[in-house]
């Protein structure tokens, strides 16, 4: 399953082949932040769904980065601790901030689709 899914607070997620999902924010999120500055990534452990994983601080605000999911993360894209400017350059690509390990992962795919995500969007836009 290479589609992607989403969430309220406007995470990415990709489940990869071993099975662990990769986590980042949407470019609609990186372009209400602006220029991301500072990436503080999570510690390998357990997170349980909702709880701040990671912090990214942009020219204009600091936000979170929530778990998605129950799970273990894995690994972090230490790349971001050199050079945050990827989370502008490829938000949904290179920018990733973590990988994870789901504690049930069938839950993945009850989160939002492309579609649910873009009609949020909309919904946001129109507010």
């Amino acid at each position: 399953m290479s589609e992607l899914r989403f969430t309220e607070d406007h995470e990415w997620l990709r489940v990869e082949a071993d099975g662990s999902v990769t986590v980042g924010i949407t470019a609609y999120a990186q372009n209400a932040l602006g220029d991301v500055v500072f990436v503080q990534l999570p510690e390998l452990q357990q997170y349980e769904k909702g709880s701040e994983a990671s912090t990214v601080e942009s020219v204009k605000a600091a936000s979170g980065v929530y778990m998605p999911l129950t799970g273990e993360v894995v690994q972090i894209n230490d790349q971001l601790e050199d050079s945050p400017e990827l989370v502008n350059e490829d938000p949904m690509g290179e920018g990733w901030f973590f990988r994870f390990i789901p504690a049930d992962v069938s839950a993945v795919a009850a989160l939002l689709d492309q579609d649910a995500y873009d009609r949020l969007i909309k919904a946001n836009d129109d507010a």
